[in-house]
């Protein structure tokens, strides 16, 4: 009864930020998009309608240079959510405290999972791996995302991968962020790509200081760890006890918190690509910024004990999965002291972790960074 008790306060101190945040846009944050991505989000809305740096010194150079060389700076590894579904929001009084069930701590506490992914529709079938449209229960909220699984074998280890900001109106499923997510099928792994709340077809839903889309990825993984028990279920080839995350921009923010939420030993490995910071006044700094003022007010205006509560990067102890830094010293979106910072806090502590340095690549990789990074990753997930 306490569980759920503090489960219906968590819902209800999330939803106060709806009515502060109701009569703004979304912010204009500097877009994770490069090229224009395979238009497939004509196949998805049809389908959801019928359904629903120690320091860092690994570096690599541009692509005026045909060979790359890096020095790996790697952190030796030893061998190193609950179940039920939280109450809707609409069945519970408001807290008179709307950051106090957003902390870290209280996360922690919470229940997760409930309901089932659900295949919707092949979207492909290759030589290697096929792609299924796919949605999920995540708290009162249906995700949408995509789907890739091997062919042939069982047992796969799974990767969740997470996209950065784009506008949600110009967001598509298969974005990309696809190109990653078909490397890492290819490379053996079920990769399980969602849309995260407030990204179409996906419901949108309350997200204070982004913990709305954590929740979207805890409640995932919970999914996985039950569902891989149906022998007859879409993910019955999952290995429950081998889970990974893949976070870019925006997205490794997100897979920063789950991290240091989930600290359970089936959640292995995070690899963090041009990542938001795990300080949240650093975070929302920057959002206010990129939104000209219309995001941030309620983030900020937390006091600092509670941003301290609430920011993972004051949590790092917590943390079990070993980490992977990738970020470029050009980049001009998100700053590369914040990668840097990471990367000396986690030196400092002797947790496992690798951290590189790019040369002059963009936010978004491409060409031979975005080769080398690809690379760097698979060795990374299959070492751990």
């Amino acid at each position: 009864m306490a569980r759920d008790k503090t489960n219906m306060a968590l819902r209800a101190s999330i939803c106060i930020v709806i009515f502060l945040a109701a009569c703004t846009q979304p912010p204009p944050e500097p877009s994770s998009k490069t090229a224009a991505p395979q238009s497939t989000a004509t196949i998805q809305q049809t389908a959801l309608a019928a359904a629903a740096t120690s320091g860092v010194t690994a570096t690599s150079t541009p692509p005026k240079s045909p060979a790359v060389t890096a020095t790996l700076p790697v952190t030796p590894l030893p061998t190193p959510l609950p179940t039920n579904s939280p109450p809707r929001a609409a069945e519970f009084s408001p807290t008179p405290d709307p950051y106090v069930l957003l902390s870290v701590e209280a996360l922690a506490k919470r229940e997760y999972g409930g309901g089932k992914l659900e295949i919707l529709q092949t979207v492909e079938a290759n030589d290697h791996f096929s792609r299924y449209l796919i949605t999920y229960p995540s708290d009162d909220l249906s995700v949408a995302g995509f789907m890739n699984v091997p062919n042939e074998g069982s047992k796969f280890p799974v990767a969740i991968v997470l996209h950065g900001y784009v506008p949600p109106a110009e967001y598509e499923t298969l974005a990309y962020t696809q190109r990653y997510a078909d490397t890492l099928a290819e490379a053996g792994y079920i990769v399980i790509h969602p849309n995260l709340r407030g990204y179409p077809p996906s419901d949108d839903g309350p997200d204070p200081f982004r913990i709305g889309m954590a929740a979207d990825v805890l409640n995932l993984i919970a999914i996985i760890r039950q569902q891989s028990q149906d022998p007859l279920g879409p993910l019955r080839r999952a290995d429950a006890n081998d889970i990974n995350l893949w976070g870019h921009s925006m997205g490794g923010g997100v897979a920063l918190r789950v991290i240091t939420v989930n600290n359970d030993e089936y959640l292995k490995t995070a690899v963090l690509y041009g990542a938001m910071s795990g300080d949240e006044v650093l975070n929302y700094g920057r959002i206010q910024q990129w939104s000209g003022g219309l995001r941030g007010d309620f983030e900020l205006n937390a006091s600092p004990e509670t941003l301290n509560a609430i920011s993972p990067i004051n949590h790092l102890e917590r943390i079990n999965a070993a980490i992977s830094v990738h970020h470029s010293d050009a980049d001009d979106v998100v700053p590369l002291a914040w990668s840097t910072d990471l990367c000396r806090r986690l030196e400092a502590r002797a947790h496992p972790h690798e951290c590189h340095i790019y040369s002059g690549a963009p936010h978004t990789f491409i060409g031979v960074w975005d080769e080398l990074f690809i690379e760097r990753t698979i060795r990374f997930f299959n070492q751990h």
